[in-house]
């Protein structure tokens, strides 16, 4: 039996990177594609078992179209999409430029659509029951003023994820969502150095500890899989309980 293929965007290192490990260890066969080029490289040879790195900056949609063509033409269709890629870009609400807002919603929102639009018509086509999880956010929900464009993105993300569960329900598609809290990745590195700034995670945290990557990862494991046969269009919050006390900062 032919293992199914997994994209993970944005998976040259952090969560993209714990998401293919676990889709790895379930079976499938893993590309990897990030704008990192050393990076996606490194991070395929890692990983082993002929796992693919492809350079793609999910901000381009003529890159996305040929990212998706050569996985095609070589290896085979897509069966399970984790949007992963994003970035956040933070600075004052006053200041932004409206470039730098643009570019976040670009990569985080628009990349997705694409991505997922791209990959559900070849499964349409090919009548393939495949599985599409995104990376949303506990800022999908609450806001930072601070990363203001990340919010409206991630926000984005969430109900781009219910429309497009929908739109493809009848082709048994699935489409979810994984929104993470803190974890512990390169983008909390700086929260992790100042224990000012910890100590404001841990009090809007119930379960008084950072996230690791993998915890993000088992969820989109498990929405990927057929264990997951039954959901679609719902986001699951890693987030140590973080939503249930609403705080913002």
């Amino acid at each position: 039996m032919t293992k199914p293929i997994a994209l993970v965007t944005g998976g040259a290192q952090g969560i993209g990177y714990a998401c293919a490990e676990a889709l790895a260890a379930d079976g499938a066969r893993i590309i990897l594609a990030d704008i990192n080029a050393d990076g996606v490289q490194a991070a395929a040879k890692k990983l082993g078992n002929g796992t693919v790195g492809l350079v793609c900056d999910m901000a381009d949609p003529a890159q996305i179209t040929a990212m998706f063509d050569e996985i095609e033409t070589n290896h085979g269709f897509v069966e399970v999409l984790v949007n992963n890629a994003g970035i956040a870009l933070p600075g004052d609400f006053l200041t932004i430029e409206a470039e730098q807002f643009t570019k976040v919603i670009d990569v985080n929102l628009t990349g997705t659509f694409l991505a997922t639009q791209r990959a559900a018509r070849a499964m349409v086509a090919n009548k393939i029951e495949g599985a599409i999880v995104n990376m949303s956010s506990v800022n999908a929900v609450i806001s930072i003023p601070s990363i203001a464009a990340y919010c409206a993105s991630k926000g984005g993300v969430m109900q781009l994820t219910k429309a497009s569960s929908l739109a493809l329900a009848p082709h048994n598609i699935r489409v979810n969502a994984v929104g993470p809290g803190s974890i512990d990745t390169a983008m909390l590195a700086g929260v992790n150095a100042d224990p000012a700034a910890m100590a404001t995670v841990m009090s809007r945290t119930p379960l008084k500890s950072i996230g690791e990557a993998r915890d993000v990862a088992d969820a989109v494991a498990f929405l990927a899989s057929k264990k997951a046969k039954y959901i679609t269009g719902e986001t699951i919050y890693v987030d140590g309980g973080r939503l249930g006390l609403n705080y913002t900062c």
